[in-house]
């Protein structure tokens, strides 16, 4: 496996092996690689000749008071896991390589979805997301590119950028990788306490009350919405960020469940925001 960490390298790599008509997948990653990380992997190492994982902590899509500076980072151990799951290279470029001028002055912008669930709490992140994907697609060239359902919204948002943009990349998405007590794999879990880790199981449970309840007939949102917050707030240090259900292609808030929903939540347990959803109706 090698460690590229420059765009002109990347490139000529990229350029030999579709020389020799190799299919690239790519895997977009933040780092601190953890079982959610490499089932992206083990699906692109499936459906692909070669594989490539960026690890890029992307400032761009940080806000300023935001934990870019102590975002968890842990290159070694990366490399190693990445190496164990068939990773042929990772791609690690600095902050400088990516960004030649900082803060750039070109920058994608997907709108309307980006306006609700993070996008609301988290203005400009999803700008950051979709300029470093871009760049990803443009360095990569990939034949697909894989992310997982945990960043729902994120992936709804690439998959327009990648539509509207006419870019020659499939959009693969994985399904969320949980702990067996069913906590959505992140690495801001590191982040809890063993007092919050336990109250972290909340968002899961709040989810899975939703979906029971639907299964068992009832499609009126707000009544969904009620019973998803009441789990939450029984956790003592949450903080509820939002709380939605909504369609499951165009993110819009739904007031019944017709069809394809997804419910989604982001909450504060102490300092750490979490994110989880599930899909619901299809």
């Amino acid at each position: 496996m090698q460690i590229i960490k420059n765009v002109a390298e990347m490139r000529s790599w990229i350029n030999l092996k579709k020389s020799d008509g190799l299919a690239i997948g790519l895997v977009p990653t933040m780092g601190y690689l953890h079982e959610g990380h490499l089932s992206l992997v083990h699906k692109a190492k499936a459906e692909n000749d070669a594989v490539v994982l960026s690890l890029f902590i992307n400032p761009l899509q940080f806000g300023p008071k935001e934990d870019l500076a102590s975002y968890p980072r842990d290159l070694k151990a990366d490399a190693l896991l990445a190496e164990q799951a068939g990773v042929d290279v990772i791609f690690h470029p600095e902050v400088a390589e990516m960004y030649p001028s900082y803060p750039p002055l070109t920058v994608v912008e997907v709108k309307d979805i980006t306006e609700r669930l993070c996008g609301a709490s988290r203005p400009g992140h999803f700008t950051g997301v979709t300029t470093v994907v871009s760049k990803l697609f443009n360095i990569v060239q990939p034949h697909r590119a894989y992310f997982g359902q945990k960043d729902y919204q994120q992936v709804q948002v690439i998959k327009q950028m990648v539509q509207d943009l006419n870019m020659p990349v499939t959009i693969v998405t994985v399904p969320i990788k949980r702990e067996i007590d069913g906590l959505a794999l992140s690495s801001r879990n590191t982040y809890l306490s063993p007092e919050e880790r336990e109250e972290a199981l909340c968002l899961n449970e709040a989810l899975q009350i939703c979906l029971d309840r639907f299964k068992n007939g009832e499609k009126q949102v707000s009544t969904l919405l009620e019973a998803m917050r009441g789990r939450i707030t029984q956790a003592p240090s949450a903080e509820i960020d939002y709380v939605e259900i909504c369609d499951a292609a165009s993110l819009k808030p739904l007031e019944r469940i017709e069809g394809p929903a997804v419910a989604a939540l982001a909450v504060r347990i102490g300092k750490t925001r979490l994110i989880d959803n599930m899909i619901i109706g299809a």
